[in-house]
């Protein structure tokens, strides 16, 4: 089993070296100059030679005058040291910068990944289990329903019904002024987790209802009927246990997705994540916050991958002893 996680710890090395790679060039040769975000164009403009040396001293002391292959080596042995780098905007710590937003988008999706996996496999499982039924059809109805429609849509529907028309839950922020700040918290957090959750139960009740029906006509199964097990003992240890491994897969493969809807959540909720701290950094060509951020979400989704390979083996054995 060591050998298993290791082999997979040494994949995940130049994946994340690429990554980086693929989003710092693209970030540098974006159209846009980060000197250019820093300053009024209007009064450039009024004087083109001023600006021009402006321009040249400011690239040369933040480093831009640097080819793109140098300032990436640089940033990486940088990295390596565990230094994020400082905000060419401000001078703020990235690392202190970023790591204030991480907290909130974890909390966010995580949320989000709790409840569409609970309820995708709670509603797939049902779905299998009264196949062809009214459940059945309405279920698939609802999650096909969800995975077609857009999540800004869900949000604004929620955020007109239930913040504007009934003021059930807030519109906007993580917190405000309850005397319980963890469960007011949990107020604020119910409907943006809820919203972005909605594409990814749909599709886990898909593929839940799917993997349940193939394992339920199964030999293993029909033999496991006939020596006279209860339904319950049928369904809990062979039926659903079988039918794991391919929803770990969409799990873990949704992962990604999440962060990219919580981003479009956070703008849409006020959410303190990194997702408007992401579009912040693209607007100012703030590469250093950019490419924390970066870095922060592929360590998060490869190492996610890494543990569904992990609990792919603990599932099933028989993948440890072939890899």
């Amino acid at each position: 089993m060591g050998k298993y996680i290791l082999g997979r710890l040494i994949i995940t090395v130049p994946m994340i070296i690429a990554i980086t790679v693929v989003t710092f060039v693209l970030a540098n040769i974006a159209p846009g100059d980060t000197v250019g975000a820093m300053v009024n164009p209007m009064k450039m403009a009024n004087n083109p030679t001023m600006a021009k040396e402006y321009f040249e001293i400011r690239r040369r002391q933040l480093g831009l005058d640097k080819p793109i292959p140098v300032r990436y080596v640089l940033w990486l042995g940088q990295m390596a040291r565990g230094n994020f780098g400082y905000s060419l905007i401000n001078g703020e710590s990235v690392l202190e910068k970023v790591w204030v937003r991480v907290l909130p988008t974890l909390e966010l999706a995580g949320a989000a990944l709790l409840i569409g996996t609970v309820l995708g496999v709670t509603f797939g499982v049902f779905a299998a289990l009264r196949q062809y039924s009214i459940l059945d059809y309405s279920l698939t109805f609802l999650s096909l329903f969800g995975i077609a429609i857009p999540v800004f849509f869900f949000a604004l529907i929620a955020l007109y019904l239930f913040s504007y028309r009934i003021e059930l839950f807030p519109a906007f922020g993580m917190i405000g002024q309850a005397e319980f700040e963890w469960m007011d918290n949990l107020y604020h957090l119910v409907m943006p987790a809820f919203i972005l959750s909605i594409e990814l139960m749909g599709g886990t009740t898909r593929y839940t209802r799917t993997a349940m029906l193939e394992v339920l006509h199964s030999d293993y199964v029909t033999t496991a009927r006939a020596k006279g097990l209860s339904f319950y003992v049928v369904v809990s240890r062979h039926a659903f246990r079988n039918a794991l491994i391919p929803l770990i897969t969409i799990t873990s493969l949704r992962l990604p997705f999440l962060f990219g809807g919580a981003l479009i959540i956070e703008f849409m909720f006020g959410w303190p994540g990194m997702g408007r701290l992401s579009i912040d950094a693209i607007n100012d060509r703030d590469y250093p916050v950019l490419m924390g951020l970066t870095f922060i979400v592929a360590l998060t989704v490869l190492f996610s991958n890494l543990l569904a390979d992990i609990l792919y083996a603990f599932t099933d054995p028989r993948i440890r002893t072939t890899q």
